[in-house]
């Protein structure tokens, strides 16, 4: 695979992800308008693995990140590349790169509309859309549905508790990264006697806290779930990742989060998701990046 692309007037070169400093990966997100901190790049740096597309003199104009879960399956998130480069196959040639480390696993992407189309031209297909619900949380949160359960504050060290929950929503064991998304993290547990079936996680993200991952079986108790986090949050900026429509987007409504983006769900290999009704399902994303 070539390790180098010849620009228009300089060569770039792909270098680990984890060779540059921090503050360059976050110069190189501002640049495109997104939201990670410093401190959001260290913990996904942590999560997975990436290149970086460098020049001669150490200047970062791109990278692209990979998240495995399992062997079998990864995600791939963090595909940047500078204004200065976008127009010039800086974004297919990362992504060369990352098939290439990825092996035969089966992949999955959030696509924003300005990617979409090189995408499809690698050969993933669209599955879903993604709405990012963001804002300051009302004062007050709108009636909740009745509770069916209880919910309990759940301790990062036993965060293995929720594992195989998560396992049968995602589709995929993905326990390390639930592991480093607690760090740091308020998590919490829906139960209906002595099962788990349902948790969140809130944490500080980009302008100020995401409500991610929700898993749930039903809008009802994705509802209580997030509010649980929200009603902490009243006046602060918060931001929630969805691909529901119904009872449960109508919530973060009515909570003064507005959709301010879509980005598109995208597979290459086996189909990502599998939703079951009844089952548990992914309500809240953990991130576009790790899905």
């Amino acid at each position: 695979m070539q390790k180098s692309v010849r620009l228009k007037s300089f060569e770039l070169i792909a270098q680990d992800i984890n060779s540059v400093d921090v503050s360059l990966l976050h110069a190189l997100s501002i640049g495109v308008g997104w939201p990670h901190r410093p401190k959001d790049w260290d913990m996904l740096r942590r999560a997975g693995r990436g290149i970086v597309a460098v020049d001669g003199i150490g200047r970062v104009f791109g990278s692209a990140m990979w998240f495995p879960h399992g062997d079998d399956f990864a995600t791939i998130g963090l595909v940047i590349t500078s204004p200065r480069t976008q127009a010039q196959g800086t974004g297919r040639w990362l992504m060369e790169q990352v098939f290439e480390q990825c092996g035969d696993r089966d992949l999955s992407l959030n696509s924003t509309h300005a990617a979409y189309r090189l995408y499809v031209s690698l050969g993933f297909t669209k599955e879903a859309i993604v709405y990012q619900y963001q804002g300051d949380v009302a004062p007050k949160l709108p009636p909740l549905p009745e509770l069916n359960g209880q919910l309990h504050e759940l301790s990062n060290d036993n965060v293995e508790e929720i594992n195989a929950l998560d396992t049968r929503a995602f589709g995929t064991d993905r326990g390390k990264l639930l592991a480093l998304l607690a760090e740091g993290a308020s998590v919490c547990t829906l139960r209906r006697g002595d099962e788990i079936v349902g948790y969140s996680m809130c944490r500080e993200f980009g302008r100020g806290h995401v409500v991610g991952p929700i898993v749930a079986s039903n809008d009802q108790d994705a509802i209580h779930l997030t509010a649980v986090h929200l009603k902490d949050l009243a006046g602060r900026f918060a931001r929630v990742d969805t691909r529901e429509k119904g009872l449960f987007a109508e919530f973060l409504q009515q909570s003064r989060l507005a959709v301010s983006e879509t980005v598109t769900t995208m597979s290459k290999g086996r189909r990502f998701l599998n939703r079951k009704n009844g089952e548990p399902a992914v309500y809240g994303l953990a991130g576009h990046a790790v899905s």
